[in-house]
């Protein structure tokens, strides 16, 4: 045995070798481009060279939307983790333990409460990457109790909405949340206060059918899937050929069921543009600037029962 060759030279090398992270290059799921993480990280999640718009999280949303990327989680109600005890390959409390833990979320919807060019917002967002987005109880008592901070602060309340559907493993409880949603939604209707709506990749199943199709203004994402049921089962069911981009937000803008199709880096001055219009609200002068809360955090914790300030610079 070599102990130069065969002990000293592995070792050197294992030092010197340094670990590639899995996600360093993406590949555009529309072009087949290899793009850099870090660029597309910057681009807010667009693939420079071809405009696909790739899903974003919860997060990001958020970073991207308020001023300052400073915003105020508002806290939500606890919800039983497993009223049916579910269980297929493995057991539904495990597979929400493994969701919590790579996502960092608590759920699939995560409330904020801040400033969007000035002006107070609360923004909700569904992440895809927990559980595929899907409708369950905690998702719905956030979007609930997200359109409830709203009536109180009297502000507009926007959602970003990204989901396969209902959560099969909380069953009829599950699809009880697309009523409870349409019932809250009613209720900032009431108070004459803008309801906004964007659609983003994918948006499917029972949250096309409750709140997500509620908005006074629905707006989506260049090339995002919308719709109940899928496309296969509806042409097996109508037994035709389905037109070319059904079901995409282009299509949708066609044929009435979407108002807008925004580009995500218009995104955030069209939302705040048209919250003035829906508010009539002045424009102010440094619209188009990051605003400074001019509240406290301690009176926004206090008057909206939210959790600590969550800045992320």
């Amino acid at each position: 045995m070599n102990w130069l060759t065969n002990v000293v030279r592995p070792k050197i090398r294992n030092m010197l070798r340094r670990e590639t992270p899995e996600n360093l290059w993406i590949k555009c799921p529309d072009s087949g481009q290899l793009v850099f993480y870090k660029d597309v990280e910057a681009n807010q999640f667009v693939i420079p060279g071809s405009n696909y718009h790739m899903r974003m999280g919860a997060v990001a949303r958020l970073k991207s939307i308020f001023d300052n990327e400073t915003w105020f989680d508002v806290a939500l109600p606890d919800v039983t983790p497993d009223p049916l005890k579910f269980r297929d390959e493995k057991k539904y409390v495990d597979r929400i333990k493994d969701a919590r833990a790579r996502t960092n979320l608590n759920d699939a919807i995560k409330v904020g409460y801040g400033k969007l060019e000035g002006a107070a917002v609360v923004v909700a967002v569904q992440d895809f990457d927990f559980m595929g987005g899907s409708l369950g109880m905690a998702a719905g008592e956030a979007i609930v109790r997200g359109l409830e901070l709203a009536v109180e602060k009297k502000s507009p309340f926007i959602v970003f909405a990204a989901s396969g559907g209902a959560r099969m493993q909380e069953g009829i409880l599950s699809l009880m949340q697309m009523p409870r949603t349409t019932v809250a939604v009613q209720m900032l209707r009431e108070a004459k206060l803008p309801y906004i709506v964007v659609l983003t990749n994918p948006t499917t199943g029972g949250v096309t059918a409750s709140y997500a199709m509620l908005g006074d203004v629905q707006i989506a994402e260049p090339g995002a899937l919308i719709g109940f049921a899928g496309a296969r089962v509806i042409e097996q069911t109508i037994r035709e050929k389905l037109p070319e981009g059904f079901q995409r937000a282009e299509y949708l803008k066609e044929h009435g069921m979407v108002d807008m199709v925004v580009h995500r880096h218009e995104l955030r001055p069209t939302l705040a543009r048209l919250c003035r219009l829906l508010t009539k609200a002045p424009a102010t002068e440094n619209a188009s600037k990051p605003a400074q809360p001019v509240t406290s955090p301690a009176q926004i914790v206090s008057a909206a029962e939210t959790a600590p300030a969550a800045p992320h610079a």
